[in-house]
């Protein structure tokens, strides 16, 4: 159950990797990522639940891969941006075999880690409406963007995405299993029959430009339903990043993937252990520190196969409702995984306004979490709504992470609550505020 659950993810990563074209005007092949996805998601399933005897399923995270694909590659190669995914999982390992991941997870509030939650949910949802042409920039100064075409839905691929996002929204509300899975199909269906009859095309062929063609891929049945997968990109690292950008920025960056890898992944097993009645009142499942180092692990995994950072993925809950309390409902997710591997042609049909729609569904159940904040002290409120809205408008983690931190520290300590603040979180704060300012700094030190 927790593969059905999870299988969508060997569409989407491939589909938002291969969106980013880097400094060096460079892509990631779509079918080359989905093979990576689907062998890195078996590979650390199944080391997982070997290791810890514990039913959590890895995959690429949603979150991460966007953040890579919208913003690190536009500074760095895909070989760097994954050298600094490689790097990330590093940290992880370290601080989880040194205990201070722990230390650190509990000393920042739990009103800022479910902010980032929510708004990296509503980034991820609004790269889905831009993907699927459903939010398009203006060109003009105010606004900047609007809908679809001259303010309306005028083209038949976004109708599609409407469709998809509506009929999956529908199985979700009604927790059919498999329910993003069973959307994404739906709708590839009808965009394959859509185009089969009115032929539509590419939304850009050489220099020509049709504005109601589709996005990323034509929705077109391949020679071949089944293949040797293509892995070509694993070892496709290098860490160059720090002589192209500098080490202030390329740390940074690390620092954001550190960041977002760690609490993802670490409320995420908080999540599920709770579910299947592992954990303690405090929140403490058995074998927690090597949970977190092999979590470490997959990041590094992931950088090394250019498939992004792996993690826990919530949809283990699926598994988990259904019984699985052992490494044994791992072993078989990730053994599906890999049969996955030999079937990544018929990923390629999958057009882009199709795949949008699982975005803004996943996006939607991150916003969820917000149901758990306390927005009755403004000086809460403040940077929670900051770390939130921040994300999806400049469209960088980075920068919402950033700036809810140091407007919890500033307007915290300000309110007269300067004692209930971690050192580590002013350490943290500092930090962010140094990335903000890289490029004066920057100028000025050099």
């Amino acid at each position: 159950m927790t593969f059905v659950t999870m299988a969508y993810i060997v569409i989407l990563n491939p589909i938002i990797l291969s969106s980013g074209t880097d400094v060096a005007g460079n892509t990631l092949g779509f079918t080359q990522v989905a093979a990576t996805t689907a062998l890195t998601a078996g590979v650390m399933t199944v080391l997982f639940g070997l290791v810890t005897r514990l039913p959590f399923a890895f995959a690429a995270g949603l979150g991460i891969n966007s953040f890579l694909a919208v913003s690190v590659v536009g500074q760095v190669t895909w070989p760097e941006a994954m050298g600094l995914v490689v790097i990330n999982g590093l940290i992880i390992v370290l601080l989880a075999a040194t205990g201070l991941r722990r230390m650190i997870f509990d000393a920042v509030p739990i009103q800022l880690k479910l902010a980032i939650t929510v708004g990296i949910g509503l980034f991820i949802a609004f790269i889905g409406f831009v993907d699927a042409g459903f939010v398009t920039s203006t060109g003009a100064s105010s606004p900047p963007v609007g809908l679809g075409v001259n303010g309306s839905v005028a083209t038949v691929p976004t109708l599609i995405f409407v469709f998809t996002l509506l009929l999956t929204g529908i199985l979700v509300a009604r927790k059919v299993k498999g329910g993003i899975l069973i959307g994404l199909v739906t709708g590839t269906v009808v965009a394959l029959i859509v185009e089969a009859i009115w032929n539509i095309g590419p939304k850009f062929d050489g220099d020509e430009v049709n504005p109601g063609g589709w996005g990323l891929s034509v929705p077109e049945l391949p020679s071949s339903l089944v293949s040797v997968p293509d892995l070509s990109l694993v070892g496709q690292v290098s860490f160059g990043s720090f002589e192209r950008i500098g080490v202030l920025a390329a740390l940074m960056l690390v620092f954001t993937l550190v960041f977002t890898n760690f609490f993802d992944a670490m409320g995420t097993m908080t999540g599920l252990s709770k579910e299947a009645g592992l954990s303690n009142e405090k929140g403490d499942f058995p074998r927690i520190k090597s949970a977190l180092i092999v979590e470490g692990v997959g990041a590094v995994a992931g950088g090394f196969t250019s498939s992004s950072s792996n993690t826990v993925f919530i949809e283990s809950g699926a598994g988990i409702g259904e019984g699985a309390r052992t490494g044994f409902a791992n072993v078989v997710t990730g053994v599906l995984f890999l049969v996955a591997m030999f079937f990544t042609p018929l990923v390629s049909i999958v057009p882009t306004e199709v795949a949008a729609s699982a975005l803004v569904i996943v996006g939607a159940l991150m916003m969820s979490q917000i149901r758990f904040i306390d927005f009755s002290d403004f000086s809460i409120l403040l940077p929670v709504f900051l770390a939130v809205t921040v994300m999806p408008l400049t469209y960088s983690i980075a920068n919402g992470i950033g700036a809810g931190f140091i407007s919890w520290v500033v307007v915290r300590s300000l309110s007269g609550k300067a004692r209930e603040i971690s050192p580590l979180l002013w350490i943290v704060a500092a930090g962010f505020v140094l990335y903000f300012a890289r490029g004066p700094l920057e100028t000025l030190l050099s």
